[in-house]
């Protein structure tokens, strides 16, 4: 079980992550609804995995994935920005279909 740190931490990249999505990021790939549900940052900051979740269909998914990649080094560096972190992680972004399956279910 992570640290009350390691949690605060995840929690805030997450939450961060999130808003520059949603607000700054302008990349014609990001189509539907795009959700971070979780960020598992290293005990080091050195990367963070990001898991996306995209409402619609799996082809939505891998386009916000691939544009995700193109605009992860804008999104490092508004995340640097908005965080006081010793060092910015490195952002991986991992498809997530936990939601889409609970709908199912």
């Amino acid at each position: 079980m992570p640290s009350f740190r390691a949690q605060r931490i995840n929690e805030e990249v997450r939450r961060e992550v999130e808003t520059i999505i949603t607000t700054a990021v302008k990349d014609p790939g990001l189509r539907g609804m795009v959700s971070v549900v979780r960020a598992e940052v290293t005990r080091d900051l050195a990367h963070a995995k990001i898991y996306i979740s995209v409402y619609g269909e799996k082809a939505q998914m891998e386009d916000a994935i691939e544009g995700l990649a193109r605009a992860n080094g804008f999104i490092r560096r508004e995340l640097a920005q908005r965080l006081e972190l010793r060092r910015v992680p490195e952002l991986h972004f991992v498809a997530d279909d936990s939601i889409a399956y609970a709908a199912t279910m």
